[in-house]
């Protein structure tokens, strides 16, 4: 046998990350969950920063919140085609190839992190709120930022890449 007849190992081993989110975001919730009160916001820096407990019935931004909740069945079919999606190409994509893997795993984790919460409740948990001088940003949630950041660095990633590859 020579190496080239072993396969190369494949990024699988990235699910590892997802799964680790899926759990602190559940963690997360679950405090959440037991320790604030529905709207009721929490300092946690003033002027900035507050815990506030509120059920996004919606996707990002509460989008579709008040659809009717057949939203609740197209983000939980997206959440597992997504998932799917982005395992496969993991399952084809070198381990060593970060670029690709670690925004995938990110996205996966958060996905999945979402939906639990979706087939559970019906809703997602969200309790993480910012703003500034009367400027809210949308309340969110640990896997809210891992879809967020795992997107964000999907595009930069995917750029640099292909600057690289220009590279003479």
């Amino acid at each position: 046998m020579t190496r080239t007849d072993f396969p190369r190992p494949n990024a699988l081993s990235w699910l590892a990350l997802s799964a680790t989110l899926i759990v602190l975001d559940q963690i997360s919730k679950f405090w959440a969950l037991s320790t604030l009160t529905y709207q009721r916001p929490v300092a946690v820096i003033e002027g900035f920063w507050n815990w506030t407990l509120v059920y996004n019935f919606g996707a990002a931004f509460s989008f579709l919140h008040d659809a009717g909740g057949w939203q609740k069945w197209l983000f939980s079919i997206l959440a597992v085609v997504i998932s799917v999606v982005l395992g496969v190409w993991l399952s084809r994509t070198p381990r060593a190839d970060w670029r690709t893997a670690l925004p995938f795993a990110l996205v996966i984790g958060g996905a999945l992190g979402n939906l639990i919460d979706r087939v559970r409740f019906g809703y997602v948990v969200d309790f993480v709120q910012w703003y500034w001088n009367g400027y809210y940003w949308p309340v969110f949630n640990i896997a809210d930022s891992a879809i967020s950041v795992g997107a964000v660095l999907l595009v930069l990633l995917s750029l640099s890449a292909r600057k690289d590859e220009a590279s003479p």
